[in-house]
């Protein structure tokens, strides 16, 4: 898997301004949570194994999305200017801004890895059971 570092490293040859916003995973995955889970209740969540894997939302098709090389052609043809990018099982999180040369590619050394706009409309989700289990796209409008 490639590190937080290599992410980094690539998304700075784009011209990506990066800033490292340690400790924020727990607070980017409930917000995260909070507006593209917040239709679930709580028994329903753990039902699904929200808690482990939030993109169990989309494996466990209880919201809609767009799926493999759908979501990665979506999230392409996203505007990106400003994302927060932060992982399952981390607590280490980025900030990205003059993001609009992102693209799909550039995480698929990832896993468990979310990419979400600043107003959490749009997420994009790479999962360590990729080509199984997505990657997975979701834009509040297409619910």
């Amino acid at each position: 898997m490639e590190t937080m570092m290599d992410l980094i490293s690539l998304l700075k040859k784009k011209k990506v301004k990066i800033t490292e916003i340690p400790k924020w995973g727990t607070y980017l995955r409930k917000q995260w949570e909070d507006n593209f889970a917040n239709h679930l209740d709580n028994r329903e969540k753990q039902s699904i194994f929200l808690e482990d894997y939030l993109w169990h939302i989309f494996s466990y098709e209880k919201k809609n999305c767009l799926k493999d090389n759908q979501a990665d052609i979506a999230f392409n043809k996203e505007g990106k200017k400003f994302c927060y990018v932060f992982y399952q099982h981390s607590n280490d999180a980025l900030i990205l801004e003059n993001a609009s040369l992102l693209n799909a590619d550039d995480f698929s050394n990832e896993e468990d890895v979310y990419v979400v706009d600043k107003e959490f409309k749009w997420t994009y989700v790479r999962t360590h059971e990729t080509g199984w289990c997505g990657p997975y796209f979701n834009r509040k409008e297409i619910d």
